[in-house]
């Protein structure tokens, strides 16, 4: 099993940018490309309490229907925001790093460095 996964989107430039300073540990990750691949609804809570974060914090709101959803009025519970990420995965903030050090909304790219094994 590898220890560090990426929740990775290929379009986005900090995201590629945190994958390749996690290969220049000389580690190869576990790559998830979220918009292909969606986490279920268990992987989201986790990845949420792993960054000891409300699941809130885990959404994207440029470049996504954030706004369109009224997803910024705080009404909507935990349960329901996961509900709008499940239907819409583009909502997931990236890219998300989960190491044996770790897990990290990893914006800007060099707070991947601070869950990294030294190279």
């Amino acid at each position: 099993m590898n220890s560090i996964t990426i929740y990775h989107n290929p379009a986005c430039g900090t995201s590629r940018n945190v994958l390749a300073l996690i290969r220049d540990t000389g580690v190869e990750p576990t790559v998830i490309e979220y918009l292909k691949n969606p986490p279920d609804r268990a992987t989201l809570k986790r990845l949420a309490a792993a960054m000891g974060v409300p699941v809130r914090e885990l959404l994207r709101q440029k470049g996504t229907p954030y706004d369109e959803l009224g997803l910024g009025d705080p009404k909507w519970s935990d349960e329901q925001l996961i509900d709008f990420i499940l239907a819409h995965p583009i909502l997931i903030n990236r890219p998300i790093v989960e190491t044996p050090l770790g897990t990290r909304l990893c914006r800007p790219s060099e707070t991947v460095l601070d869950i990294l094994p030294q190279p």
